[in-house]
Order: C-alpha cells, then structure tokens, then sequence
C-alpha cells in the first residue's frame, strides 16, 4: 500500500467513524413524562410560565385524581449546558429579535425532543405556545410510550403465546404474569408495591360494536359483561364494572393500520370500594371477523397512576395484528351481551 492510499483510507475511516456518532449520540435519561423548559426566572413567573404550566401540566384525562400530564422541571437558559443535555423533552423559551418555533431531533443524546420557541414580545412567545402546545404533547406522549416499548424489550414473555391464541405480536414484559385463560379471553397481571397493574386481551364480534348508533354505550356492557364473567373481589357479587358517576372519554384512533374505539374512565367492583382507572382500544379487525379489544386497568390506591397507565398503553400500542388469519379463528366467538 503506497503513502496515497494510506491517507486516502485513513480519511475514509476517520469520516465513517464521525457520521456514526452523529448518527448515534449517546442515551437519554430522565423519569417518564418528565419535561425540561429551559427558561429564565423572569419569564417563568409571569404569563409565559402559567402558559407552559396550564398546557403541559394540566390534568391527565380519565384519572381518577388530578395527576399533571407531564411533570415540568423548569430551569434557566444559563443551565442548558451539562446533564440538561441528555433530558429526553426539552422546551427553550427565549426572548429574541426574531419570532420562531424550531424542533431538533436528537441534538445530544436519543431518542430526544427539543422544542425551541422565541419572540421578540411575551405576546409573540404566548401565541407560539398555544399554537404549537398540541403538536409538542403529542411529540413527547409517542416518545414516552417508545422510551416504555424500549425498557419493555428487555425481557418478555413468549410471542409465540399471542400468535397461537389471538393471531397477534405483542411486546408483554415478563413482569407480567398469565392470571386467567379461556378460549377468546385471556388477564395478565403485575404486581406492585401496594397495588397492581393489568392488561386484558379479548374478542367479540364485529356485530357487538360495529353498526351501532351508540358504541361507547356498547363498549361500557361489552366491558361489564366481562368484569362479571372474569374479574371479581374476595367477596361474592364483587364484579368489575364501569364507574357510573362519571362518563367516560371515548374517541376513534388507528391502531395497527385498523380503525379502533379508545375509551378511558374509573373501573369499581360492585359493593366493594376497590376503583382505578382503565383505558381500552376496541380495533376492528376485518380480516378475522372480529373486535379485538386489549384493556390497561391498575389498582393503586396510595400511589400516583399516570406513570402505570402510560406502561399499559405502551404495552397495547405494540399491538401487530398478523394479516394472514389463523385456520382456527373461523371457530364461533361468542357475543357477550
């Protein structure tokens, strides 16, 4: 090799090893649904900082406490620099000659949001916040479920279970464990300190949802009727049941590709004082004749359950719905009301 080509790949390496670490910046940190705003005091503790507390900590739907829907850690501009760095979410408040609102991707660590927002006036910085606010919770709400989906990954159970039972992938951490099995129905449950998490798999017919006037009507019976069949107290006539006091917040997504009813409210055992939150995806799955709905519900009286709840989401959304139908699907699946 003469002294041209050495140079020539000497260079060549030096260069694939400089994108690679553009490409793969070191990891974040930080707790789940945690937010840094990277802001001074002066704005902070005016209307700009009531702005960002009003949007980013409101309450959290379908609680049954008020629980803020991130938790905001606010520190000033001369802070960025350091572990401020390697947060996951960050929002930059500034007060500059220009108005703007800027999104980086993975500037210093990944996965990695930060939000920058400036304006010459308090006005200009209040209005890119009202009309960014929504498109940054959304941002920072999927990157929580994926950094959830990416801790999951390291040990879960065998995919091969939801394949054979309901034709599916599903990314079910090993924490979890099989409580209850029947043919179209299965409960899996983790234990907590002073309390429980739990995710339900089950199938109904299209007919039991689709072509109905009021589905989140028929979604409430559909869940009750399970909570009778499958989910009791230590008492007797202690079933599982909708919280009738307060309606709960239903609206369409897509889940997997498929149109999917997603409702969050309280679940109550009947006669008991046991409640907690739930949150259910009813996915209208065509191609195996079926309504295949996956549930979150916990059980954590002295505990906080927005962290838990968004665990049992991120569970749900890694929901994969195999398009080849399973030979021993065409079998009845029996409707529940």
């Amino acid at each position: 090799m003469n002294k041209f080509h050495f140079i020539l790949l000497f260079f060549s390496i030096f260069f694939i090893s400089c994108k690679q670490e553009n490409i793969n910046p070191q990891k974040t940190n930080g707790k789940i649904n945690n937010i840094s705003v990277i802001i001074d005091d002066l704005l902070w503790n005016g209307e700009i900082g009531d702005s960002i507390r009003n949007k980013f900590a409101s309450p959290v739907i379908g609680l049954p406490q008020e629980e803020p829907l991130f938790t905001i850690n606010q520190f000033p501009v001369k802070l960025m620099e350091g572990f401020l760095t390697e947060s996951r979410n960050i929002i930059i408040i500034k007060k500059e000659n220009k108005e703007d609102y800027k999104v980086l991707k993975n500037k210093y660590a990944s996965p990695q949001n930060i939000f920058q927002i400036s304006g010459k006036t308090a006005d200009d910085i209040l209005c890119l916040i009202q009309q960014n606010a929504p498109e940054i919770i959304k941002t920072i709400h999927q990157t929580e479920i994926e950094e959830y989906q990416r801790i999951n990954r390291k040990s879960l159970l065998e995919p091969k279970y939801f394949k054979d039972k309901f034709n599916i992938k599903l990314e079910m951490p090993s924490t979890y464990q099989l409580m209850l099995q029947k043919k179209h129905f299965v409960w899996f449950k983790k234990e907590i300190i002073s309390g429980n998490t739990s995710v339900l798999i089950y199938e109904v017919p299209l007919s039991q949802i689709e072509n109905k006037s009021n589905k989140i009507a028929h979604i409430i019976q559909m869940r009750d009727s399970i909570g009778k069949l499958y989910i009791h107290g230590k008492e007797e006539k202690t079933d599982m049941i909708t919280e009738e006091a307060y309606s709960p917040y239903f609206s369409n997504i897509v889940l997997n590709h498929k149109r999917t009813y997603e409702t969050k409210g309280t679940w109550v055992l009947k006669n008991d004082f046991m409640s907690g939150p739930f949150i259910n995806y009813a996915v209208v799955d065509k191609e195996n004749n079926r309504i295949l709905v996956l549930e979150g519900f916990c059980y954590a009286p002295s505990k906080e359950k927005r962290d838990l709840m968004l665990e049992t989401e991120a569970i749900i959304k890694s929901l994969e719905i195999n398009k080849k139908p399973l030979v021993k699907q065409k079998s009845k699946i029996m409707a529940l009301l």
